[in-house]
């Protein structure tokens, strides 16, 4: 059965020239029923408008599947190739020996029959020492000589930890972040260590407003013109169920508005595993205010609280002088987490 609804609308990704698809694919659940499901969500997504794609996974039978299945259509997609996950002995790994980056990337680029990636994504960056390494070592380098060679049209990175993606984004190389963006994971503070994310003892005390890293991060992205791709907005799934560290599960339209709410995102990237999981993350395009609406379920979470603090949802309008009250006040914070205001 074929989507029926409204395509996706389409957002600058940053300063790169491109235009993002709001709702992006992917690929984890990709390889579901031995990488079968791959080509039903890529024709789905392409069905329902969308144009762009994450490939971090670097299972060479994945690749084999895609580059069958976008041989004529590669112009249809922005992909984003990810640098420094590599396949060894069968497994998945994130790695910084240059060989095996560039090997890697390079067998991505042959098995899907393309001579480009729209990003380079350097992969799975969370420390500062690993920032470090990358930005003034090999990785950088190699990063830096695809772009000159036109074999990537942007360097991206991937990342979980804010303070790390500040330091990417004010770098002048990272044009793109990979970076995970939902309302519980915005609560908390920077960490090292992702386990955290998941950890139920990090929302156990209860959590007030957004944490002041999170949100100098997508300022300075605004700013910056760095766009933002977002995964994990449903926190695997955890926030859409009885699980929810927030104590109330929220829907994947509520999930998907609060992230394209955030300054500087571009694209939501939906992890579906079926086509009626991505499905649902389309029906956002055809979805009416009070089904996007996030305000009145972060009201009622009884874990955290969003108090004095505007979060963007437009509960205020319209304004009788016609004013974007949400607009301006977003504009503040930017302003207000660089330091004050810049000149224009």
């Amino acid at each position: 059965m074929g989507w029926e609804g409204q395509a996706v609308e389409y957002r600058p990704l940053g300063d790169t020239g491109m235009l993002a698809g709001e709702i992006g694919l992917g690929c984890e659940g990709m390889l579901e029923d031995g990488c079968r499901v791959a080509e039903m969500l890529l024709d789905a997504g392409a069905e329902g408008g969308i144009n762009y794609m994450d490939l971090f996974l670097p299972n060479p039978d994945l690749h084999e599947v895609l580059g069958r299945v976008l041989r004529g259509r590669r112009d249809q997609f922005l992909i984003q190739g990810h640098i420094g996950s590599a396949w060894r002995d069968g497994q998945y790994v994130r790695t910084r020996e240059i060989g095996e980056v560039r090997g890697a990337f390079e067998g991505l680029l042959a098995r899907l029959h393309t001579d480009w990636m729209d990003v380079g994504m350097i992969h799975y960056v969370d420390s500062m020492e690993d920032w470090h390494g990358i930005i003034n070592g090999p990785v950088a380098e190699y990063a830096r000589g695809l772009l000159k060679e036109g074999r990537i049209r942007a360097v991206g990175m991937s990342s979980h930890n804010p303070k790390v993606a500040l330091a990417a984004a004010e770098s002048g190389l990272i044009k793109v972040l990979m970076f995970s963006v939902n309302p519980c994971y915005d609560l908390l503070p920077a960490s090292e260590d992702i386990d955290t994310l998941w950890d139920p003892a990090s929302y156990a005390g209860g959590l007030t407003n957004m944490d002041p890293a999170r949100e100098k991060l997508y300022a300075a992205c605004q700013r910056l013109g760095v766009g933002i791709a977002v995964m994990k907005a449903f926190g695997g799934g955890m926030l859409l169920g009885g699980g929810s560290p927030a104590g109330l599960a929220l829907t994947p339209c509520q999930c998907i508005h609060y992230a394209l709410t955030r300054p500087a995102v571009a694209t939501v990237l939906s992890g579906a595993r079926t086509v009626e999981e991505l499905h649902q993350c389309l029906r956002y395009g055809e979805a009416g205010e009070s089904e996007r609406d996030y305000a009145e379920a972060f009201a009622r979470m009884p874990k955290f609280a969003w108090q004095g603090r505007c979060i963007y949802c437009g509960h205020c309008a319209p304004c009788p002088a016609g004013i974007d009250i949400a607009g301006l006040t977003r504009l503040f914070h930017q302003e207000s987490a660089q330091g004050g205001a810049r000149e224009r």
